[in-house]
């Protein structure tokens, strides 16, 4: 139907869905350290809002990296969202956030062994906000955002339930 740089419009009988062009997918970060739980907060075009989110990014979105690595997109943009550094990348399988809409996967990983190398906030135009939260004020955090006009990204579902 229709078909942009990220993103296409597609038509299978009369089910309309989007998919990621070009192959495009997306690598999830769960970074858990000390009992603390690295989150990422921007403003969302499609919400018209900020997001709590965890980190993320996409995998060979550039012509010249369209086969990258996942894990090493992920180790990346844990890095540029959050300004933390990993030694460990533990994939954790892929998964679908919405596939009654969106044929788009993400690959799942646990980041270990971290250590917090700059501020982070992402390339430039993003503008992150990093938190750190302990698992055990999640829930607080969480509805002190959503009572603030946040979206809440569904993967910190995962989350609630190690708080």
């Amino acid at each position: 139907m229709w078909e942009g740089r990220f993103i296409t419009a597609k038509r299978q009988g009369k089910w309309e869905y989007v998919s990621r062009s070009r192959g495009i997918r997306a690598a999830v970060i769960l970074a858990v350290d000390d009992d603390h739980v690295l989150l990422v907060e921007q403003y969302r075009v499609p919400l018209g809002k900020n997001c709590i989110e965890l980190p993320a990014g996409l995998v060979g979105d550039h012509d010249d990296n369209a086969d990258e690595d996942a894990a090493i997109a992920a180790t990346r943009e844990l890095e540029e969202e959050t300004g933390y550094r990993a030694d460990v990348m533990e994939d954790c399988g892929e998964f679908f956030s919405s596939p009654g809409m969106v044929s788009e996967s993400f690959s799942l990983f646990k980041a270990g062994g971290l250590t917090k190398v700059n501020e982070g906030g992402g390339v430039p135009g993003e503008n992150i906000t990093v938190h750190r939260i302990a698992l055990t004020d999640l829930s607080d955090f969480i509805e002190n955002k959503r009572s603030e006009g946040a979206g809440i990204d569904v993967k910190l579902l995962l989350l609630l339930q190690l708080g």
